[in-house]
């Protein structure tokens, strides 16, 4: 299984000690997204399309950062302040940004849109078990519901870029496969760091 913990919160079962270490690194991985995806859209502005969509997920990755707030808040004061990071849970950042460095963006783009379905449905869950399990309030669990409800912006943006950019199916199926198995590392890793 590629993420045990997932089903542990849906089920109550995880330690809050887990969901503090949760919001800590996703503070982390937010900001290197955000500077991975602006780089991306800067690479690519011979390709406008491909450009706005970048420029579309750090916008988003800006919003999802006030929402992760509510939910270290939540957590409790183990959630905040400086922490040593999991290096683990911090391979998927570090993988985006040598994608922003070394990938074409259109490879990237491909890469990051096959992510983001398995990605939004953990978030579904997590936001429900936070609520039905943990008590937490909606604004607690509005980081996870932001990623959890499908954008049709940024799909429009995705199928746009698309039609205008020339991706290599094969490396960019390799590149989402690793940033799955990194997805998948970071779960485990905060399960592990219980």
């Amino acid at each position: 299984m590629t993420n045990p913990l997932v089903p542990l919160i849906d089920r109550g079962k995880a330690d809050r000690a887990v969901l503090a270490a949760l919001a800590r690194e996703q503070r982390l991985v937010i900001a290197a997204d955000r500077r991975s995806f602006r780089h991306l859209a800067q690479r690519a502005v011979e390709e406008p399309e491909t450009a706005a969509f970048f420029a579309l997920l750090a916008e988003g990755e800006t919003l999802a950062a006030g929402h992760l707030e509510a939910f270290a808040a939540a957590c409790g004061p183990d959630a905040t302040g400086d922490h040593e990071p999991l290096a683990g849970c911090q391979a998927y950042p570090a993988y985006v940004a040598w994608l922003a460095l070394n990938g074409a963006p259109a490879d990237v783009l491909v890469a990051l849109t096959a992510n983001f379905a398995e990605w939004g449905g953990y978030c579904a869950t997590v936001a429900r078990a936070l609520r039905d399990h943990y008590g937490f309030p909606d604004e607690a669990c509005a980081f996870f519901d932001f990623f959890a409800e499908p954008s049709p912006e940024l799909e429009r943006r995705a199928s746009a870029a698309l039609r205008s950019a020339r991706p290599d199916q094969e490396r960019a199926r390799r590149y989402g496969r690793l940033l799955q198995e990194y997805e998948g590392m970071f779960w485990r890793t905060l399960l592990q760091s219980a």
